[in-house]
């Protein structure tokens, strides 16, 4: 059965269309359309319904251990405050899922994971603990919103005190306050996204997230804040060069075919003797951007010049604030290099495609 986020009459009310993802009914876009949303958050604020993530969290006397064993980050040095990316790994060296690690108080972490990925996380976390240490799944009685874009910090600013905004990337503030008109609520708040701009995502009680939704919408109403849907995530992580689950990462692609953080020399997690065991990767993502015209989507082969396939295409779609048909796909090493001109097969039809470097946007 499919399930609603506390904020799902809110998403209906504003006209949002409702699609499943990750088991949830969520909004894809809203009237404003997902290029009116994307550019919203390029050039002013939006606002996203995040709650569908999930939150796992992990104490007790033997957490570091714990978790210095799952994740493939080193979070035995972490201060609190400090948001680390990480990745969980099966015996096989692929990828169980991605996720971001907080370093809490009082020895507490707190794993925000991918919706889809949620039950599937909790398990495999779960049924790898030992010792002295404490598991709790968090996430129905957690709402997350995301506040993204360059006016996104002035609008929290209007909500709360100077000491309740993080001022580094990958940091939070634990205890923070968000002022809804009279009324305080706690929120931890952390300098993170998912959207390639500055921006931050806000975690608090599920009861308390549509009142926190209305307020930040309206204190960014004179910027332009709007609310987004699913369809403005993605374009926007694209074009960011961020990675998705189930797309660029899965249970067989290893940390390093993916080029993501992942140190082999330092501490022992499980996988790593099977992504050492793999040597050299045989594959590596690249971006790229069409020639000319069109939109290459997942799914699609790459071609060399001589006709060979060569690889596949992991995402793609039209990235609108650089205005070019844009992707990710996976391709031998040797043919991986910026510039390279090959074609990916669009329904039947050739179109070009050249390699660039990742990402394609970065926030000035």
């Amino acid at each position: 059965m499919e399930k609603r986020t506390p904020l799902y009459q809110r998403h209906v009310d504003l006209g949002g269309k409702m699609v499943e993802f990750g088991g949830y009914q969520m909004p894809v876009q809203y009237p404003t359309g997902v290029i009116a949303e994307h550019m919203a958050v390029r050039t002013k604020a939006g606002l996203f319904d995040v709650s569908h993530m999930a939150e796992l969290t992990v104490a007790g006397p033997d957490a570091v251990a714990n978790l210095q064993r799952l994740l493939t980050a080193d979070i035995s040095k972490m201060t609190e405050g400090q948001v680390k990316y990480a990745m969980l790994c099966n015996d096989r060296g692929g990828i169980v899922d991605d996720l971001v690690v907080c370093r809490m108080k009082e020895g507490r972490y707190l794993l925000v994971v991918n919706a889809g990925n949620h039950e599937k996380d909790a398990q495999w976390v779960g049924s790898h603990l030992s010792g002295d240490v404490l598991f709790s799944d968090d996430s129905e009685k957690t709402g997350q919103l995301a506040l993204q874009g360059p006016r996104a910090e002035a609008i929290l600013r209007r909500l709360c005190a100077d000491s309740a905004v993080p001022q580094k990337y990958y940091t939070f503030v634990e205890d923070g306050e968000v002022d809804l008109g009279g009324r305080k609520i706690p929120a931890l708040i952390s300098r993170t996204g998912y959207t390639g701009e500055h921006g931050y995502e806000l975690y608090c009680r599920a009861g308390d997230v549509a009142a926190l939704w209305d307020a930040l919408l309206q204190a960014g109403a004179a910027d332009g804040l709007i609310p987004c849907g699913l369809g403005a995530r993605d374009t926007l992580r694209l074009e960011a060069g961020m990675p998705l689950y189930g797309h660029e990462m899965n249970d067989d692609i290893s940390p390093k075919e993916a080029g993501l953080p992942c140190k082999l020399d330092g501490k022992d997690f499980i996988g790593r003797a099977a992504i050492i065991a793999r040597g050299a990767p045989q594959i590596k993502r690249m971006g790229f951007k069409v020639v000319g015209r069109g939109i290459v989507r997942e799914h699609s082969d790459v071609f060399a010049k001589t006709g060979e396939k060569v690889g596949w295409v992991s995402s793609g779609t039209h990235c609108p604030y650089i205005g070019a048909g844009c992707g990710m796909c996976y391709l031998p090493p040797a043919l991986a290099v910026v510039g390279t001109v090959l074609e990916a097969d669009v329904r039947g039809r050739r179109l070009e495609i050249e390699l660039t470097a990742l990402p394609f946007y970065k926030a000035q």
